[in-house]
């Protein structure tokens, strides 16, 4: 038993690790136009980029919901032995694939001015949020098309060579922007060019796999299904609600942020949000390392084994807050100055609070991640549907605007971290439900909440470790941003997160 527990641990660590690095390694694709744009464009570069964000974050939820389901079904089907169903998972979700690419184009090429108009972009950044605009939407076909082959490449059993492909792709990435951006001083198009090559770059590497002739998933001619397409959207529609709930809060803060700051505040905004790509790819990749895990044990109708992958899931997560929120929290002045090349001492002072504040939210955004793709990948997707909606439209646009009417922009950071532990708080309900459906005969509570640091090693027979540990992370984290903030109001909404 403790030989087979260590196995299933090492393979969990084998996974997670590849995709932790391969999905970092993807978030560049936009942290390094931050940086770049921030110092060889300036502020209106940096404000383009964030209103034009919404729009990547789209973009990039479909190729992740037809990744996700697409992998999912086909991993499901791989565990029963049905090569059939395999290769039409893959199909079917390759010819969704190419609709929702031209789709993406056709408003690119002909509306990306309208759009950005409609983002919030003025005089000042309307012709460069456009030109963001329209390059995203026309390499839409590239980031759509390399989620995929990543996703299915690795639930073929190559997590190292999807790791492989997102790192070159992201290095190629940075390289491309310092060419376009300096020595060839092409501005914001030369960064979003770079952005639009990196996934190209990197379905070229993933290519060998098929090459080398050990793709398990072929393309077939066949009619399209909608039954199948259907349930792979519908399995993979809780990383796209994810993804855009990223875009809806990014839209509905730079509205908030322009009301109260302008557009110095939201380049502010600009730095924390993209800051939280990094933070979101390590959960994304804990949750995306789990995926091919506990699918296969739920074909295999190991239900035991895909509970075993999402407690380390779950672990891995809320141990990886306790290490970047302090980290964001002691360096938020130099993250901010990084980005700051005019030295704009409003934008400084914005950045820092908003950085100290708005990821307190980590260890309910981490489980929070964990949570939903875990119910997608045990074929499970409504709640995971439910909590990415509460996520991304029902509770933080409302929380938001009721704050920032109250407290200004400590409001608009703060709504962040309150409505990740409410959904939080509802998905541990959610969870509850489902694990007693799955085996009415075991209390939930017993035997899937009792573990606390220690539970890597030896699930506890009491669940009040979970619960001791849970509020003692979240007291660190709070601890700190009082630490860090100087303002009374800023303490209050910190203190407020100990309810």
């Amino acid at each position: 038993m403790i030989v087979m527990k260590n196995k299933d641990l090492a393979l969990f660590a084998k996974y997670t690790s590849l995709n932790v690095i391969g999905m970092i390694g993807m978030s560049v694709y936009i942290l390094a136009d931050t940086f770049f744009i921030a110092n060889g464009v300036g502020a209106n570069g940096l404000t383009a980029l964030n209103l034009a964000l919404p729009i990547f974050n789209i973009v990039n939820g479909t190729g992740l919901m037809l990744a996700m389901g697409g992998a999912t079904k086909y991993n499901v089907c791989k565990s029963r032995g049905d090569a059939c169903g395999m290769d039409a998972a893959f199909t079917n979700t390759a010819y969704a694939a190419a609709l929702f690419s031209l789709i993406y184009m056709l408003c690119g090429a002909l509306f990306s001015t309208q759009i950005a108009s409609a983002l919030g972009a003025n005089s000042e950044v309307l012709e460069s949020t456009a030109i963001y605009l329209k390059v995203i939407m026309l390499f839409s076909p590239g980031f759509i098309f390399n989620n995929i082959a990543i996703a299915f490449v690795r639930n073929d059993g190559a997590p190292g060579l999807s790791t492989a492909a997102m790192t070159v792709g992201s290095l190629s990435n940075i390289v491309m922007d310092y060419i376009f951006i300096y020595p060839l001083a092409l501005g914001i198009f030369g960064a979003v060019l770079a952005t639009g090559f990196s996934p190209c770059i990197s379905m070229l590497i993933l290519s060998s796999h098929k090459i080398k002739g050990k793709n398990g998933f072929h393309f077939r001619r066949m009619a399209p299904s909608f039954k199948v397409i259907g349930n792979v959207a519908a399995l993979g529609a809780p990383s796209l609600v994810t993804e855009l709930s990223v875009g809806v809060v990014i839209l509905v803060f730079n509205m908030i942020i322009l009301r109260l700051a302008g557009n110095i505040g939201v380049a502010a905004y600009g730095v924390v949000s993209n800051m939280s790509l990094v933070v979101s790819s390590v959960y994304t990749g804990v949750a995306q390392g789990m995926q091919p895990l506990s699918s296969r044990a739920h074909g295999e109708g190991n239900f035991k084994a895909a509970c075993k992958f999402f407690k380390y899931a779950c672990v891995t997560a809320v141990a990886g807050s306790a290490v970047m929120y302090p980290l964001l929290a002691i360096f938020a002045n130099p993250i901010t100055s990084a980005f700051n090349s005019e030295n704009n001492a409003i934008l400084q002072q914005i950045a820092v609070q908003g950085l100290r504040l708005y990821y307190t939210a980590a260890p309910f955004l981490g489980f929070n991640v964990v949570l939903t793709v875990f119910l997608t990948s045990v074929e499970n997707p409504r709640p995971a549907h439910v909590l990415s909606v509460l996520r991304g439209v029902a509770v933080i646009v409302p929380i938001a605007f009721a704050l920032s009417a109250a407290f200004g922009m400590a409001g608009v950071w703060c709504s962040f971290p309150v409505s990740e532990f409410i959904c939080a708080v509802f998905g541990i309900i959610v969870l509850a439900l489902f694990f007693n459906q799955q085996n009415p005969k075991m209390p939930m509570l017993k035997m899937h909440f009792k573990f606390s640091l220690s539970a890597i090693k030896k699930i506890k027979t009491n669940g009040s470790e979970y619960r001791n540990f849970a509020q003692g992370l979240a007291l660190v984290l709070i601890i700190l941003a009082l630490l860090c903030e100087k303002s009374t109001i800023h303490r209050t909404f910190a203190l407020l997160l100990l309810f």
